[in-house]
């Protein structure tokens, strides 16, 4: 068989193969085309990565990279080639009065994929930046269920779920009426919910007690208040019933939703996150947050395994996107692929808080496979 693009001699990490070894990732018409020890060139392109990690390609479960659309976005392609992602799942940015606008002029323009879950609020997070910060839920004349049915609908190629946020920023007055309509329209349209609670009201447990399996709950390890933990450093029982019934959780670590004390207390409890993600904008990419990579670091300062963080941006958000043919590096699969460094040394890696842990390890992005090949932004 002929190939157009052989990575050899890195390691492999495949936790949707139990695959951890080195050996070489050859790929083919867009797809993966074999995994094994000295495969042939016969002419194909090929990068030898010895000493690197090669992984299926990873996936940022929330970002948003509404770039020019709106305040928050970031362009998907410069946050790709910096953070290895080849998955970015926009998580909002755009609602069902501006999504047009964002599919033709960010989504179909860009090589990297961008998967949505689209707001149920019109405009979807409009109003957002360092001088302006209003509440898209604040007021319910914005919430859009027939148009964001509509929208979905029609656009189910990209639009994977529904989106809405909650909480005293986000929803203010209206409490957690938006999560009742968005449930409404999740229903309609058959599709999962990724939802995004901030300080109270309403609380944690009010919001994730509506939760149904396979709907996310983003910013899981948020600081008081609204933490998902008690005073005592043991995590409530509204949050472990909602894991019982197939509630995933998700980190979306961004500006506010990751501190270093509620991580402590919740894997102490053998609570590991489902998905791992940076939600990334506008507001956070100069920190805390940074890139992916460096969220996916801030897990093995707190002891997690490398091939238990691999898959929490693998195989775990592809089940959450119902997309199984993403986050995994099966022959015949789709053709992505991340490479990967991880470095020795002393790194200071700080929460939403500013509390700062030094870790021994650190990721770094190395390089890109998109559609199997070889891939940077023009």
């Amino acid at each position: 068989m002929s190939f157009d693009l052989i990575l050899k001699n890195g390691r492999v990490i495949d936790p949707s193969q139990d695959l951890d070894l080195v050996t070489d990732v050859a790929f083919a018409g867009g797809k993966v085309a074999a995994i094994g020890r000295g495969l042939e060139a016969n002419g194909a392109a090929v990068r030898d990565v010895a000493g690197l990690i090669v992984t299926p390609g990873l996936i940022d479960l929330h970002t948003h990279v509404y770039w020019g659309g709106t305040s928050l976005g970031i362009d998907a392609e410069e946050f790709a080639r910096k953070s290895a992602v080849t998955t970015c799942v926009d998580t909002g940015s755009a609602g069902p009065g501006n999504f047009a606008g964002f599919r033709k002029h960010v989504i179909e323009p860009s090589q990297v994929r961008i998967l949505v879950y689209l707001h149920v609020s019109f405009a979807g997070i409009f109003a957002f930046s360092n001088r302006v910060m209003l509440g898209e839920s604040h007021d319910l004349r914005l919430m859009a269920a027939r148009d964001a049915v509509e929208v979905a609908e029609a656009n189910r190629d990209v639009v994977i779920g529904i989106k809405v946020r909650i909480g005293r920023i986000a929803s203010g007055p209206t409490g957690i009426a938006p999560l009742d309509i968005a449930l409404q329209v999740a229903d309609e349209t058959g599709l999962p919910m990724m939802v995004h609670i901030d300080e109270p009201p309403p609380s944690y447990e009010a919001v994730v007690e509506r939760l149904r399996p396979g709907d996310v709950l983003t910013h899981c390890f948020r600081p008081f208040p609204n933490s998902p933990i008690s005073r005592d450093g043991k995590i409530k029982h509204e949050v472990l019933a909602a894991r019982q019934r197939g509630v995933l959780f998700d980190v979306g670590h961004g500006m506010g939703s990751f501190s270093w004390k509620t991580a402590r207390a919740m894997l102490a409890e053998g609570f590991v996150p489902d998905t791992i993600s940076s939600d990334i904008h506008a507001l956070c990419i100069d920190g805390p947050a940074y890139d992916q990579v460096t969220t996916l670091s801030k897990f093995l300062a707190l002891g997690l395994p490398l091939r238990q963080i691999i898959a929490a941006s693998t195989v775990n958000a592809a089940k959450a996107l119902a997309r199984p043919e993403l986050g995994t590096l099966r022959p015949g699969s789709i053709g992505d692929a991340s490479i990967l460094s991880l470095k020795e040394g002393e790194f200071p890696l700080e929460d939403v808080r500013g509390e700062i842990v030094t870790a021994g390890e650190r990721l770094f992005a190395e390089g890109v496979v998109i559609a199997g090949k070889w891939w940077h932004p023009a």
